[in-house]
């Protein structure tokens, strides 16, 4: 798959696209700000992009509205966020309306090239990563009714969900059965009033629906 990857930093930029590469995706461009990176989206068609939050001019908010641009024109282009601090703000409007293929992690994540190359995977492969300290505000940002109705422990479930964790991931970090995750799981959707969902990818899809549209 090709990648086209947008950072403002030269070295972090660099550092990217030998990690990208190493993870078997083709970079199809590196740039350092949003109109580069819309421009390069155009011109590579990538199957998805690594953007950094801020970037020039202005070091606000260019990387996300480029991002929907891209998500609006390109629907199957695969967005991974990565910005300095917790913006969640930032995290709901990408994932409010466009939440297949969605990713939004800390910058230091990227220090640990393990876990930065299986999350960039599975974004590519349609799945979500969102950084821990991201689901942790979207759900503290968006305590509502349906949330009050949860548990501790499934308030933690859910949060590992929208992680996505699988229930096995969920099982070892709670260090709980398989069957104990899947009725917390059931649990969640019943209290939550979310539709039966096939797969482990639909479970966390639906679950960042509700976040979003909390």
């Amino acid at each position: 798959m090709r990648a086209v990857i947008a950072e403002d930093s030269v070295l972090l930029r660099i550092g990217l696209v030998k990690v990208v590469e190493a993870a078997g995706f083709e970079v199809g461009a590196a740039v350092g700000d949003a109109e580069a990176l819309l421009a390069a989206v155009e011109e590579h068609r990538p199957g998805m992009v690594v953007v950094d939050v801020r970037m020039p001019p202005g070091f606000t908010d260019e990387g996300v509205r480029a991002a929907l641009v891209i998500r609006r024109q390109w629907p199957d282009v695969a967005v991974l966020l990565l910005s300095q601090y917790v913006e969640e703000r930032y995290a709901a409007d990408l994932i409010a309306d466009h939440n297949r293929g969605i990713g939004y992690l800390l910058k230091e994540r990227v220090s640990d090239v393990e876990e930065f190359v299986a999350a960039l995977r599975r974004v590519a492969a349609g799945g979500t990563a969102l950084d821990p300290e991201v689901v942790s505000q979207l759900l503290l940002r968006r305590r509502s009714d349906p949330l009050d109705r949860l548990t501790p422990r499934e308030r933690e479930v859910l949060g590992l969900m929208a992680e996505g964790r699988s229930n096995a991931g969920i099982a070892e970090a709670l260090v709980v059965g398989d069957s104990a995750v899947a009725k917390h799981i059931n649990s969640i959707f019943t209290k939550l009033d979310l539709p039966p969902a096939d797969g482990d990818h639909r479970r966390v899809l639906a679950v960042l629906r509700f976040l979003a549209s909390a």
